[in-house]
């Protein structure tokens, strides 16, 4: 959805309400995991991406203010088997600090062909997050993906009920990564018509592509700590 004014006119903490604050580093210690999620908090960011592994962890720290947590489930790679990928959505959907989970999709059925299994799939996945009354958010995966991989992988997104249609991980080797490019995020927005919420992530690293992906009317992106302050012109 558009935005109602122009990015550049929003405040810090307007702009804050459109990012998940990425937490997801595998060597970060728990102490940097708890300043990390004080930090958003503190900003206002709409979520705390976590691995599930810390959700108690982080929970105290977001009680009573309006940041969330967002567990990133099978991540980053999206090819466990249904089961599980369920199993891990409604150990985290049930806590009151969540506000949503994020799964990847198996983006390697994508590249095969496998639409239905991989439309089968998220709607086991988002029937699980629902049933807590939470959104999912749906990885694919966009630097692996070609143009009409991307779109297909939409209409599964779109057909599964999930939410959100995210593009990447961030974690994706052997690529070239160019993550949340406008160009991308208006393939999906073409292709999506509105049907489910868009998540942009990876490379948003400037602020002039951080505003200008919410003038095209994204609905969340996913931002790492370094790359907080440059797109929120903090000063230091």
């Amino acid at each position: 959805m558009k935005p109602n004014k122009p990015a550049a006119e929003m405040t810090t903490k307007e702009l804050a309400s459109y990012i998940d604050y990425s937490v997801l580093k595998p060597e970060f210690t728990e102490q940097e995991i708890i300043d990390l999620t004080k930090d958003g908090v503190k900003l206002g960011c709409a979520t705390i991406c976590i691995n599930p592994g810390y959700m108690e962890l982080c929970r105290p720290y977001v009680q009573g203010s309006d940041t969330k947590l967002c567990p990133v489930t099978d991540f980053p790679f999206g090819d466990s088997s249904t089961a599980s990928r369920v199993k891990q959505i409604e150990d985290v959907a049930k806590y009151d600090e969540v506000k949503e989970v994020d799964i990847v999709a198996n983006f390697g059925k994508i590249r095969s062909g496998k639409l239905d299994e991989v439309t089968a799939d998220l709607k086991a996945c988002a029937e699980a997050a629902h049933k807590y009354g939470r959104e999912l958010k749906v990885i694919l995966e966009t630097d692996a993906l070609t143009k009409e991989e991307i779109k297909a992988g939409c209409h599964c997104v779109m057909d599964s009920g999930a939410d959100f249609i995210k593009t990447s991980t961030g974690f994706l080797t052997g690529h070239d990564n160019v993550g949340a490019t406008p160009e991308v995020i208006q393939l999906i927005m073409d292709e999506n018509q509105g049907k489910c919420k868009i998540k942009g992530s990876g490379c948003i690293r400037t602020r002039e592509r951080f505003l200008k992906l919410i003038d095209m009317g994204i609905d969340r992106m996913g931002i790492g700590f370094r790359s907080i302050p440059v797109v929120l012109d903090l000063k230091q």
